[in-house]
């Protein structure tokens, strides 16, 4: 069985077939540009040439609609309750179409072939905003909104920035690559985006390593947060800034160590992305691949799926 598994980003997309075995071949990327849907036409044609995929599952940033698969994803406002479940459906008839969210396709990925040999995973992604997704006794723990595991919204710091989602303090106000680098910027650091910020604060920048220990703090609280709640053994965590090295996971395991202190977290394992920035191409694959753990909605073109927002 072969399977298109895409990633959809604000800046960039990614797609790769993927085998059942879980072997990833023909994966490309390609900028999002301004017109999304013809972007990501142009990749699929590029890596379905001349195979006929057997299911197509797709990792989105959100507010999506789960299952239904309608996405408005905040950083690409010319998708607002964009049918992209039902516009892929109609390129590959007669097969499943999934989509999830981005997050939860990076916890499930990591969860399916991140080598972690546990039942029970926070995976998490820390770049344009801060997201998760949840994997317990195996399967995937949706909610009821397909929203379960979003620790992007733990309020890490109570009187911090507005966050996007109108409240305040949010883990995603305070830990997002953008946020972080703009928190910088108004104490007069240059640096125009995460990986420059990283390069200066390696370098030695007062200002940049203090926007990443104020950021590693963040994601060090609401992970022994979430950690505390929910009784995982893993934390996997993705995205491009969550790459930045130790001057963002130095200040991040040092809050882990004030802060996961009760004795049943003993041996929980915070750590990078072991499929790294394919762990979303996976995690969409497992959606078909995988179903009976991670799929419990409807494919796209199943009639009556429920109208949950994401």
């Amino acid at each position: 069985m072969t399977v298109l598994a895409i990633d959809v980003g604000g800046t960039k997309l990614a797609a790769a077939l993927v085998s059942a075995s879980g072997e990833l071949s023909r994966r490309t990327r390609r900028p999002t540009g301004t017109d999304p849907w013809a972007s990501l036409v142009a990749l699929l044609d590029e890596v379905t040439a001349g195979v006929a995929v057997e299911g197509a599952g797709i990792g989105c940033g959100g507010p999506i609609r789960w299952p239904q698969g309608e996405v408005s994803p905040l950083n690409m406002p010319a998708w607002r309750g964009f049918p992209l479940a039902a516009r892929l459906a109609d390129r590959y008839p007669g097969v499943p179409v999934r989509l999830h969210n981005d997050a939860v396709c990076v916890a499930v990925g990591e969860h399916w072939r991140g080598g972690w040999d546990t039942g029970d995973l926070l995976g998490m992604v820390v770049s344009t905003g801060v997201g998760g997704g949840l994997v317990l006794d195996g399967r995937l723990a949706d909610g009821p909104t397909g929203n379960a595991g979003h620790v992007g919204h733990l309020v890490v710091e109570p009187a911090g920035p507005a966050c996007g989602c109108g409240g305040r303090g949010c883990l995603e106000a305070v830990a997002r690559g953008p946020a972080v680098v703009a928190w910088a910027a108004e104490r007069g650091c240059a640096a125009r985006d995460g990986s420059e910020l990283a390069a200066l604060a390696r370098g030695g920048d007062t200002v940049a390593q203090r926007a990443f220990s104020r950021a590693g703090w963040a994601l060090g609280i609401g992970i022994a947060s979430a950690a505390a709640l929910l009784d995982v053994r893993v934390v996997a965590v993705g995205g491009g800034f969550a790459e930045a090295g130790a001057v963002l996971w130095t200040p991040l395991r040092e809050a882990l160590a004030v802060h996961a202190r009760l004795g049943y977290l003993d041996g929980l394992r915070v750590e990078p992305a072991a499929l790294g920035q394919d762990a979303g191409l996976y995690g969409a694959a497992a959606l078909v691949l995988a179903g009976d753990r991670y799929w419990r909605g409807r494919s796209s073109s199943d009639a009556g799926a429920r109208d949950s927002p994401v």
